[in-house]
This record gives C-alpha cells, structure tokens and sequence, in this order.
C-alpha cells in the first residue's frame, strides 16, 4: 500500500518551520506496512495545494496531508480537497457541533471565523479532534481504491487524532501488515564501499528493503522487512541484521542511535578500563565526546588541552626538541603526547590529537586537514597519520578526527 504524505503551510516551504509532521507520519505509516513514495511540502495557494491533491491522489492509495485548517483567509486546504475531488463545500453538522462544544467548554464566545472551520467537501467525513477548534476530515474513493485524511498541522492534535481515528483505518486497509525497522552504524568505510559489500542485498524488489545514508563519517544502514505478521517479519529483519554485521565486520559500531563515544563507553565499562585525553587542534572536544555519557566518571581520568607547544611540554613532558624537529603537527609528537598523557594520567588507554583544523594554518607539507591520532596502552603506543580532508569546514574537520580517535580506541578494545 503506497502512501503520499503532503503538508500544507507557506511558513514550511519558506523554511520559517521545520516540518515534523510528515517524518513521524512516515514513521508511523512504515509501521503498518504502508510504503511512503512521496513527501510533498506546498505553500498557502489554493491552484499549488489543489494539484498537490491531484498529483498524490495519482500515485498513492493514501493522501495523508497536514495543515491549512484554520479559520484564517490563508487556511485554503479544505476549499484545495474539494476542487480536487471535484465536489462542493458544505457545511458539516457533526464538525459545527464539536466546535461549538468546544468552547463552551473552554468558556470562550466562539468566532464567526471558526465556524469556517466545519466547512468540508461533499461526501467526505469528520475526523473528531478532541484537542482542538479544526476537525480532520475523511474522504473515501469507490471500492476503498483512495483514502485521503486531512489533518491539523498542530503537532499535539494531528498525532492525537492520528492515533485514535486514522491509525485504525490504515492498519485495516493494510490488511495487518507489518514492517520492522533496524540501522546498523558504521565507521570507517565510505558510503561507496558499503554500498558494494551490501549490493546485493540493497536490491530494490527485495524484502527486506536495505539502504545506505551517510551524516557526518557515519554511515547507517537501514533494513526495513514488511511482512503480514510480526513474527516473521521479526525473523527475516533479524536474519539480514545478522548478515550486514557480517559483511561489515567490525565497521560496525552500534544500532539505532547509538553514538561513537556510547559504543566506547560500553566497552569501557564492560572491561573496567580508563581513559585519559591529550588534544590539540580538537580543543578539548574529543574529552567532551567521551563525558557527554551518563556514569563516565568511572572510565575518564582527565583531559589535557595542550593547544601551544608549551603547554605540550609543561603538561605531557612532549621534549621540546622533537617540537623544534618535527613540527607539533607530526607522528612523533603525537607519540609524546599520547605516552606523557598515560603516564601523568595512569589511564590504560591514553588519545592524542594534533593535527590542522584550518581554515588557516596549513602548508604543502602539512595542508588543513592532516591530523595525527595517537593511542596509547600497556603495550605501546600507536599512530594514525589521517588526512580529514581540508574540503570540509573547521567544525567539520573537529568532529571527524574525535570520531576517528574513538573508533581507533573502541577497534582497540575489540582485539
């Protein structure tokens, strides 16, 4: 069963509002069964939001849109509808009846304006609202071919009435169907090179459906099985969970949304060991990452910010001739930093960061981007010469080269 999720109001299009609604509409649908195929974002203009109707009611079974349904000149999603269906605005009994009820339980002299708002097509049905003045509103096609429910683009009383009255109309149309939804996180691995170790799962015709999206160095991959009862849906999710995981191996860092520094921290936990943090060119943002975890304070010891050569030396013991030789942005002190911060500290694993975080500063030799990572522990001391990339921004190169010392300690732990 394909739906069309449409949400109606110019201050979405101009970017004043953020639309919520359509992706905890998707959600929901998903959980059904329901395959979403579109979302559709259109302004306050009768012509825009009429064919929008049209266009959805082509393509999808289901129209699910939000917003427009108030009593103001601009509110047209009710006067759209019925130029789409074709039909006629009339006034509803049953919606004036529960606006009028509704204020006078509020106490409150009721507008000429709301009364607006009981205006429907012809031939179409009131969703109750129980949280607000706008009633939804239900249209039917022939043979049940289209289902269309419109719905107030109040976050508070849309997801109301979409649990009472319109999740019971899907799920029946849908015939009890059922998907189930798993994401699996990577590290380490560009989107590309998933993409080949998944390609035979991400088929498109295949159940379950696999797919891959990428946000800042991680790269989560999403596996949706629909099926007709949840125990076997359950079994073929779990099946190609197991699979990913896999193919991926030890790229794979958690589930859900679970974070780089919460994979970490659990492994800490679980072996009782501590960490100790030396930064440069993060700031003190990889120490942040790692206490950001409620109950750190039993694995994190303490955090150097050695951002000058001097402190460097003062607080981790760096020598100051292996600055003057190599340069503070170089495998050997990042080495220093990494084996002086074990040692003030008494941590078993120590990280250190150097590197250029630009968009300043870099050369030929050492260009914006070029970062060292090291880790340090009972059997030495290990360092990662990376290249972020000087295409990205200074935050964005920040956040990468923490998430590159977390995954190199978490790999660390796995051994």
């Amino acid at each position: 069963m394909d739906a069309v999720i449409l949400s109606i109001g110019t201050e979405l299009v101009s970017g004043q509002t953020l639309d919520t609604n359509a992706a905890w509409l998707a959600e929901q649908l998903s959980a059904v069964g329901c395959r979403v195929v579109r979302h559709v974002t259109v302004g306050d203009e009768l012509e825009d939001i009429t064919r929008a109707f049209r266009e959805a009611m082509e393509c999808a079974g289901t129209v699910m849109a939000t917003g427009g349904l108030g009593p103001t000149a601009d509110d047209l999603t009710r006067q759209a509808l019925a130029n789409a269906l074709g039909r006629e605005l009339v006034e509803s009994a049953e919606a004036l009846a529960q606006i009028e009820a509704l204020f006078a339980r509020w106490q409150r002299t009721m507008s000429d304006a709301n009364r607006l708002q009981a205006l429907m097509p012809e031939g179409c049905e009131i969703i109750p609202n129980p949280r607000g003045t706008a009633p939804g509103i239900h249209f039917q096609g022939a043979a049940r071919s289209l289902d269309i429910f419109v719905l107030p683009g109040v976050p508070s009383e849309m997801k109301a009435m979409f649990a009472e009255s319109v999740l019971p109309a899907v799920r029946a149309r849908s015939g009890g169907a059922v998907t189930l939804v798993a994401r699996l996180n990577s590290f380490g691995m560009s989107e590309a090179n998933v993409g080949e170790a998944l390609a035979d799962l991400m088929a498109r015709d295949r159940n379950p459906l696999v797919g891959t999206t990428a946000s800042a160095g991680v790269i989560g991959v999403r596996i949706l099985a629909t099926s007709t009862n949840e125990a076997d849906a359950r079994a073929v999710l779990g099946a190609d969970v197991a699979e990913v995981r896999r193919r991926l191996g030890e790229h794979v860092f958690g589930e859900g949304d679970e974070t780089l520094q919460e994979s970490v921290a659990k492994r800490l936990f679980e072996t009782k060991k501590t960490v100790a943090t030396a930064e440069s060119c993060t700031g003190g943002l990889l120490a942040k990452r790692l206490t950001d975890v409620p109950g750190s304070s039993t694995y994190f010891l303490r955090g150097y910010v050695s951002y000058s050569n001097e402190s460097k030396i003062e607080l981790l013991g760096v020598a100051a001739e292996l600055i003057q030789e190599y340069g503070a942005v170089s495998e050997e002190v990042a080495r220093a930093m990494a084996s002086g911060c074990r040692r003030a500290s008494g941590a078993d694993f120590a990280l250190s960061v150097t590197g250029v975080a630009g968009p300043g500063g870099g050369t030929a030799e050492k260009p914006v981007g070029l970062v060292y990572v090291g880790l340090a522990d009972g059997s030495g001391v290990a360092v990662r010469r990376l290249m972020v990339g000087s295409h990205l921004t200074r935050e964005e190169i920040r956040d990468r080269t923490c998430k590159m010392a977390l995954n190199m300690l978490r790999r660390k732990m796995m051994r």
